[in-house]
């Protein structure tokens, strides 16, 4: 009797883990791309402009709301040369969360690099929308 006892116990326990991670990976779960625009450094707002300076040789992952407008920040911190480029590759929306993928795209082959620190980074501005952001 004990042996059956704790086997129903055992099934019962996996059949909630396997519940529980089911049931995370639907707050995952995309409802919808973000419509977006990468903003220019002049068209940053001055608060997030500084905590970018602020951060820029770590790097950083940041988010500002101003007027009706969620922004986001992801940045590269330090780079030794020019060149270097961030591209937005997703920007989306799950049921709990904003989710934003950048790469970072180092300097062409076929371009004079300067042998310089840069920080690359960039900004995105959408509407805003009062959820968590995961920064990939």
């Amino acid at each position: 009797m004990r042996k059956k006892a704790v086997y129903i116990i055992s099934v019962l326990l996996a059949s909630l883990l396997l519940q529980a991670c089911l049931a995370g990976r639907d707050h995952m779960d995309k409802l919808r791309d973000i419509e977006f625009t990468v903003v220019s450094p002049a068209e940053i707002p001055e608060e997030l402009t500084d905590a970018i300076a602020e951060n820029e040789k770590e790097g950083f992952q940041l988010t500002y709301a101003d007027k009706g407008y969620l922004y986001l920040a992801y940045g590269y911190g330090e780079r030794d040369t020019s060149g270097y480029s961030v591209e937005v590759a997703k920007c989306y929306e799950t049921e709990d969360l904003v989710r934003l993928k950048t790469n970072l795209i180092g300097p062409p082959k076929d371009e004079e690099i300067v042998e310089e620190s840069t920080y690359p980074y960039v900004v995105v501005k959408m509407e805003y929308i009062d959820k968590d952001v995961i920064f990939e």
